[in-house]
């Protein structure tokens, strides 16, 4: 019963039926840093991973001047 998580070229198998925030604190991946899809529709850090799930995770980018 997992899910699968894919950040650039890496792949982490997580135990499905835990939140999004929850697996990526447990990947030590700052929840904040990240945006979840699947199906490359956006996904909120409360949804539950589901068996088989494949998440792509996109890095945000911040910066710049004020």
């Amino acid at each position: 019963m997992t899910a699968r998580i894919h950040l650039r070229d890496k792949e982490f198998k997580v135990r499905s039926g835990m939140t999004i925030r929850s697996a990526l604190l447990k990947l030590h991946i700052q929840p904040e840093a990240v945006l979840p899809t699947r199906d490359g529709e956006l996904l909120t850090d409360d949804e539950i991973l589901q068996e088989r799930d494949e998440i792509r995770l996109i890095a945000v980018i911040s910066g710049g001047a004020y």
